[in-house]
């Protein structure tokens, strides 16, 4: 009795997790929209939604609101984020390899292991983002705004920092090796 008493509580105690597990990989419908790999939701609100692990790779969310959103492992790969508002919206660990972020609005927002080589964040504004231990191999950042930034332990390999103002941001042991820094404002020297 004992031992089927322990039985159907660990199924009960299993199937929640079963559920949210089943949850997270099903695609998710927001107004008209489909979130999945190469939606076209350009626009789109959502502010405040847990999107964390989708997979809107190729995805078209230009001027999409997505401020204070959990985009936490989400795949965002060559997706088009341009214009859209990501204020303080939590990418821990998202990956963004080409991705296009041109003119988006990232402040406060949480990029902290985040992989986005190649990705272009050029005009994005970035102030105190938070971008510890990203990875931005190739990245544009051509006239960001990355005012009070935290960079510690970032990786910009042969990223492109022209233009960009660097004001107060914090980079220890962050690494800038052939990154194009004409014309930046506050850009760490000798690197």
């Amino acid at each position: 009795m004992r031992l089927l008493c322990s039985l159907l509580l660990a199924s009960l105690l299993a199937f929640p997790a079963v559920a949210q597990e089943e949850e997270a990989d099903s695609p998710r419908k927001v107004g008209d929209c489909l979130l999945v790999k190469g939606a076209k939701c350009p626009g789109v609100d959502l502010r405040h939604q847990n999107l964390r692990g989708l997979n809107l790779s190729g995805a078209d969310l230009t001027g999409a609101k997505l401020a204070r959103a959990d985009l936490r492992d989400t795949d965002l790969r060559g997706a088009i984020l341009d214009n859209a508002d990501l204020e303080a919206a939590d990418l821990r660990k998202a990956f963004l390899q080409g991705a296009k972020l041109r003119g988006a609005s990232l402040r406060g927002a949480n990029l902290e292991f985040a992989r986005a080589a190649k990705a272009d964040f050029s005009r994005a504004d970035l102030t105190a983002a938070n971008l510890e231990a990203a990875w931005f191999s190739g990245a544009q950042f051509h006239q960001a705004k990355l005012v009070n930034a935290g960079l510690q332990e970032a990786k910009f390999y042969e990223a492109n920092l022209i233009g960009a103002d660097l004001t107060g941001a914090h980079f220890p042991y962050a690494i800038f090796q052939n990154t194009y820094m004409q014309d930046c404002t506050a850009c760490p020297v000798n690197w």
